[in-house]
């Protein structure tokens, strides 16, 4: 008696690396979440967690970088202690001053993916240019910010001007610091790998 066995390959294994690797992002994400503290002129704390949106757009590109970052957000929706502070759940991405800065993560992951990789594809390496990675970082920072300040002014019921400055200008000091640690995890990886 002779038995066949064929293997069948469900998810490629370049894929399930993709997939890997957004997973692996998105929990660097959930534990940059817990460096967070209140940010006296902001209903906003300040916190790591937009260092892994860089970091996801930069190591990931941009279609799996934004992959990431919904990642993120679905484990937090469905309980998972992911977001600042170690806060979870419907309700924060729900009508809370910080839901649009959650919100805007997949797209910030995105864009500073596709401005430093050149597009939309996945290049070998990250380009290591720095003015072009800090750039890449501040376009997906003006996301960011676009999208948490009008929501923030919403559910504040804030001028704009108020929201932005409540909700942008106050961070600027800790943006600048995340960009320089990307820049940093970045190009320390260029140095390693030569």
């Amino acid at each position: 008696m002779s038995t066949d066995t064929a293997s069948v390959e469900l998810v490629g294994e370049e894929t399930a690396g993709n997939v890997a690797r957004a997973a692996l992002l998105a929990a660097l994400t959930g534990a940059f979440a817990y460096v967070s503290f209140p940010n006296p002129l902001s209903p906003a704390p300040v916190s790591l967690q937009v260092l892994g949106v860089f970091l996801a757009g930069l190591l990931l590109g941009p279609v799996w970088g934004g992959v990431s970052m919904a990642l993120y957000l679905a484990a937090g929706a469905v309980g998972a202690p992911v977001f600042a502070g170690g806060s979870a759940g419907l309700a924060v991405l729900w009508i809370q001053p910080t839901s649009g800065y959650l919100w805007s993560y997949p797209v910030a992951a995105f864009v500073v993916g596709a401005i430093a990789h050149g597009g939309l594809r996945l290049r070998d390496s990250v380009p290591r240019s720095v003015p072009r990675l800090v750039g890449a970082m501040v376009v997906g920072t003006a996301v960011i910010y676009a999208v948490g300040v009008v929501v923030m002014s919403f559910v504040l019921d804030m001028t704009l001007r108020t929201a932005f400055l409540a909700g942008a200008a106050a961070f600027i000091p800790a943006e600048a610091f995340k960009i320089a640690a990307a820049v940093g995890v970045v190009r320390s990886d260029q140095i390693v790998a030569e």
